[in-house]
């Protein structure tokens, strides 16, 4: 019998998944004038977005470590830090209750999307629709 090779569900291909994710969602939040609890539900959904984005380099640098390429895998990690950093400091705005500081956070963070083309809209409100109420009951900050 053959080896059974996953060809569908890589990192890779996740981590792009929730890369558009937060181009679609900074694309929509940019057109909003105020947070709403849809707006707020969108950050939140950002937020488990950039942990997902993280996760998926995680594995891939476990993957180049195994290899023994580990010079790659900090690399890789490095140029991803600011996934984590920014979902942490995302978390603890919205946990605190500093809707007002998130906008900034936000515009930080679209040049890493740039290369994302939004045309047009594949996720809707079933998406990220209670991100807030989960995220809030998670104990767990990365």
């Amino acid at each position: 019998m053959g080896r059974v090779i996953r060809t569908g569900d890589t990192p890779a291909s996740r981590r792009h998944q929730y890369l558009r994710s937060c181009a679609e969602v900074l694309h929509l939040l940019a057109k909003r004038a105020h947070f709403d609890d849809e707006a707020r539900d969108m950050v939140a959904f950002f937020v488990f977005n950039l942990r997902g984005i993280a996760q998926t380099i995680e594995e891939s640098a476990q993957s180049w470590e195994n290899r023994g390429y580990w010079r790659k895998a900090e690399s890789l990690r490095e140029n991803w830090r600011w996934t984590r950093t920014a979902a942490d400091e995302l978390e603890r705005l919205i946990r605190q209750d500093r809707w007002e500081a998130i906008p900034s956070v936000l515009l930080r963070l679209m040049p890493h999307f740039q290369h994302i083309t939004v045309a047009s809209i594949t996720r809707n409100a079933d998406w990220w629709c209670g991100a807030l109420k989960a995220l809030l009951r998670s104990t767990t900050t990365s």
